[in-house]
């Protein structure tokens, strides 16, 4: 078996063994115009067709370095000469920016063209050098050993870095070789940053008293800790009875199961879920979120970076952001026929004749049809909603409805209400009122909701395989 050794065919059997683009389609490539990103660009061209890639140049302008006007032009100029698009982002952070700012404009700059390009992959060119340097870095701060494990060559969202085997020597030679132009960024050597520092002063110290090994022991403290990592994630496999969902926006598990182990092995379950969910939760916070499993339900707890924990009946959620998609006031329908989104749910209407048997118009169903008359309208609940359940004798209070089919408190606000004027005709998936309900066969509205939220989860799903 002949022996490869050039770099572009190792970057090849790399990519053919770690399966790093497992379908077609679009991928950003980031490129600063430094010698590793470059050197990317330029491998990653030459076998981009046989992996069904088609490649779209992006470039950050942050703002910061004087001349950074001709390192953009530059890369695009590089772009032309592979004839792929071009993107620049003029990101005007100053400067006085960090390089935590930095980045964070950066990436949000590339996840927007992204998706604008509806690419399926953003590929970075983080390499052997920078796990060093982010193990190393993690290890200083104290990261638990799922933080050791540094950086991963998939992401969420589509995210691959395809040189982590290679070397910032090996990459820089290569560019040099191939007469690439490249741009030395002087912020790579200033101490002010914590990561120049560390590249700078802090690893040469090192290595100077510790060996020419130190890099290497750091990169299997690195591998030794996403070792251990991808185990902890394939435990959720063996304890069904935890009943972990991954959701769109987050995850939910069975709190009393998760109670009831022993406290270590239920962070470290715990921690395992929200990487799944793409969620970082520390050990503190874990332990925190434990603690409001033990709580009433209807509790809650902000995580941070947009996160937060509740407690639903014997569920624990673990979700981002406001709960799904903004809720309108109310929807009125336009049209005998039509669609809508309210919050998480999806709703369609349609003319319709009722149905032979009134029994069809079911009590808890998501389908109901409702007279073919004008007025009627979706809405949140409202203080004081009661109705009376098809079947029933007396009216409900909506609250006691929404509680006993275990909706969670935070989502409850959220919740469709079809309603004519001031009478509840139906809460989907829950009760259908006795009003409202259309004679047999007669000229009618056909409503159907679904939970959009569940649509994006399965999207969500597609896009992680």
């Amino acid at each position: 078996m002949a022996l490869v050794t050039s770099l572009p065919e190792r970057f090849r059997a790399h990519m053919e063994k770690a399966r790093l683009f497992r379908a077609p389609g679009t991928a950003v490539v980031a490129v600063s115009g430094g010698p590793d990103s470059v050197a990317l660009l330029d491998v990653l061209a030459g076998v981009a067709k046989d992996f069904g890639l088609t490649l779209i140049v992006a470039h950050a302008d942050h703002g910061i370095q004087t001349g950074a006007r001709a390192v953009g032009e530059a890369v695009k100029q590089l772009a032309e000469q592979y004839d792929l698009p071009f993107e620049l982002g003029e990101l005007h952070l100053g400067p006085e920016a960090t390089e935590t700012e930095a980045r964070r404009a950066r990436y949000a700059w590339l996840r927007d063209v992204q998706e604008r390009h509806r690419a399926k992959y953003l590929v970075t060119a983080h390499h052997h050098d920078d796990q060093i340097e982010t193990v190393l870095l993690r290890a200083l701060r104290g990261s638990a050993p799922a933080g050791l494990a540094g950086i991963a060559q998939r992401g969420r969202g589509g995210l691959v870095r395809p040189l982590l085997p290679f070397t910032r020597r090996e990459l820089s030679d290569y560019a040099r070789r191939r007469d690439l132009p490249v741009h030395d960024d002087p912020a790579n050597r200033d101490p002010r940053h914590l990561r120049s520092w560390v590249r700078g002063t802090l690893l040469p110290l090192l290595t100077e008293r510790m060996g020419a090994r130190l890099g290497a022991d750091v990169a299997d403290l690195g591998r030794h800790a996403a070792s251990d990592r991808r185990a902890w994630d394939r435990a959720l496999e063996l304890v069904p009875e935890l009943h972990l969902q991954i959701e769109a926006k987050g995850f939910t598990v069975a709190r009393g199961v998760l109670l009831g182990y022993d406290n270590a092995l239920s962070v470290a379950l715990l921690r395992a879920a929200a990487r799944r969910a793409g969620c970082v939760l520390g050990p503190k916070k874990a332990r925190r979120v434990l603690a409001l499993a033990r709580r009433p339900s209807g509790r809650r707890l902000a995580l941070g970076q947009g996160w937060s924990a509740e407690i639903a009946f014997d569920r624990l959620r673990v979700s981002r952001g406001g709960g799904g998609e903004p809720v309108p006031e109310r929807i009125v329908p336009a049209g005998a026929r039509g669609a809508a989104t309210f919050g998480d749910f999806r709703i369609r209407w349609a003319p319709e004749r009722a149905p032979a048997r009134p029994a069809q118009i079911d009590r808890v169903s998501w389908t109901t049809w409702i007279p073919a008359e004008p007025g009627w309208e979706v809405r949140s609940p409202e203080r004081g909603d009661t109705l009376v359940p098809i079947g029933g004798v007396g009216h409900r209070p909506l609250r006691r409805l929404l509680m006993e089919a275990r909706v969670p408190r935070s989502a409850r606000a959220r919740y469709p209400v079809v309603v004519r004027q001031a009478t509840i005709l139906w809460v989907p998936g829950i009760c259908r009122s006795a009003d409202g309900v259309p004679a047999p066969g007669t000229e009618a509205v056909r409503l159907d909701v679904t939970e959009y939220v569940r649509d994006q989860q399965r999207d969500e799903a597609d896009r992680r395989h």
